[in-house]
């Protein structure tokens, strides 16, 4: 483990270069304006449409009585807004993830391998449509599990917990392809996963801990009422926590990535070395 907490410390001081947080603007610009013309347009229709589901299928009673049974009956009267609004949150992510990987992840991978790994051959066995296939793919699944475990946010300590599992494994997938993307091959990434799956694994899932959090914070006592009354400036607020959390989470996963690839082809080359 210590060159994921080695790896963690460079990726913590390269968080605050200039560069890296100049870099956060063009995604956080981007994404608040596609969302505010989306929750324009959208977010009350979908309000509508959850009020009305929940009318024509009589769940405000049964949920009434299970918010009373958990102690939040305060909640039965914003329950349709706070449901569409937490539908909107793995969409956010999804924008946020599509803008870091396009703008930023290019320029971190750059950053990070010109800066500390210039021996490093960039053999391209990424590309931009892979990269953008990786995200949408693993987008679909979290949407899909996220939507599954909406109930847990009543319990934000198992909804933290859960959703920390689902960014493990998201950013572990969609970070090593990008953070790889110049520098290695098909076969050497797979080799990397392969091997360091666990350790790539933990990364994810502590940062994971942190990306839970934008949506965690959204809940919680009487905060979930302020929730409905503030929610544009909740999502632009979590929008730029997702963005610094995706840069550093970036970041880690090039060191580790760009090391991790140094010592496997230093490794290939010793035998020829040593026949030589």
């Amino acid at each position: 483990m210590s060159y994921v907490i080695r790896s963690w410390g460079r990726a913590f001081l390269s968080q605050w270069h200039g560069r890296m947080l100049a870099m956060s603007l063009a995604p956080f610009l981007l994404a608040v304006g596609v969302w505010a013309v989306a929750l324009y347009f959208c977010l009350q229709p979908l309000i509508d449409y959850v009020h009305a589901q929940f009318a024509e299928h009589n769940l405000f009673a049964p949920a009434g009585n299970l918010l009373a049974s958990l102690g939040l009956a305060f909640l039965t009267t914003v329950m349709p807004p706070l449901i569409a609004m937490l539908l909107f949150l793995p969409l956010m992510i999804l924008t946020a993830l599509i803008f870091i990987g396009v703008i930023a992840m290019p320029l971190i991978g750059r950053h990070v391998g010109l800066r500390h790994y210039p021996q490093l051959e960039q053999r391209k066995g990424g590309s931009l449509v892979g990269s953008a296939v990786t995200a949408l793919g693993g987008m679909a699944i979290f949407i899909g599990l996220w939507i599954l475990t909406l109930p847990l946010y009543f319990f934000p300590p198992l909804a933290i917990l859960v959703q920390a599992l689902l960014w493990g494994w998201l950013t572990c997938r969609v970070m090593v392809y990008d953070a790889l993307a110049d520098y290695a091959t098909p076969e050497e990434r797979r080799q990397i996963l392969a091997e360091h799956r666990w350790r790539l694994m933990a990364i994810g899932v502590i940062s994971g801990a942190a990306g839970a959090l934008p949506g965690a914070i959204w809940l919680g006592g009487a905060g979930a009422i302020m929730t409905v009354v503030l929610f544009p400036v909740l999502a632009a607020a979590s929008i730029w926590l997702y963005v610094l959390i995706f840069i550093f989470t970036g970041l880690w996963f090039a060191y580790y990535c760009l090391d991790a690839l140094a010592r496997l082809r230093a490794q290939a080359a010793a035998p020829a070395d040593i026949t030589l």
